[in-house]
């Protein structure tokens, strides 16, 4: 078979397959249950380069890395959070336009990330310290915290979340520098999921847990 098999792909794939179910769910109308397996999928993502770093691999393995990563966050971080927005009802053309535009942007940043992270790698030889743009493995953290707010804004709730669309992708899209976490920044970002997480659980017993 083609592609590279070995335990380093394996929370990539991980998370594949929980944004896979996640727009299943979402379809389905359990939208807390998608946007938990949105976080798993952020979860997987987290720890997946620093669980490639710890197995030497040849050239092309780290290449086929690098597309096969951006290929699952454009799944994970844009195609589901778009599929979330149409379950709970963003169906009118404008509210369209507004998903649309989010998974576009998410695709133009992680195609521009590939050629420069090619670039830095294979060229300059040099580690990337900083991201151009937002990088699209926050949602993860921030459509759930986003989500949170829905018991409270009610049906203001979709408007909301069109425009929280809207605004990330602009910044996915932005020349602002954003430093690449390091270790400690990972753990701080998988405690601040973990809170989120505990939110969304505590908000299922109620009207809007769906």
């Amino acid at each position: 078979m083609i592609g590279f098999y070995n335990y380093t792909v394996l929370l990539t794939y991980t998370g594949v397959a929980s944004a896979v179910v996640g727009m299943g769910l979402a379809m389905y109308g359990r939208t807390s249950m998608a946007i938990v397996c949105l976080m798993i999928s952020g979860f997987c993502d987290l720890f997946d380069g620093t669980i490639a770093r710890t197995r030497k691999r040849s050239e092309m393995e780290k290449k086929f890395g690098i597309q096969i990563d951006s290929l699952a966050d454009l799944v994970c971080f844009g195609v589901l959070p778009a599929v979330i927005g149409f379950s709970i009802g963003l169906t009118h053309w404008y509210e369209t336009v507004a998903l649309v535009a989010y998974v576009l942007a998410a695709l133009i940043r992680l195609a521009y990330y590939n050629v420069t992270e090619d670039e830095l790698q294979f060229s300059e030889n040099t580690p990337r310290k900083y991201y151009d743009g937002l990088p699209v493995t926050t949602v993860a953290l921030f459509i759930p915290l986003i989500y949170t707010l829905r018991p409270v804004m009610k049906s203001g709730f979709l408007l909301l979340y069109s425009i929280s669309l809207l605004l990330v992708a602009v910044a996915f899209l932005s020349k602002v520098k954003v430093r690449k976490l390091g270790m400690k920044g990972m753990i701080i970002a998988a405690c601040c999921g973990a809170v989120v997480l505990a939110c969304l659980i505590i908000g299922w017993s109620g009207p809007c847990s769906m």
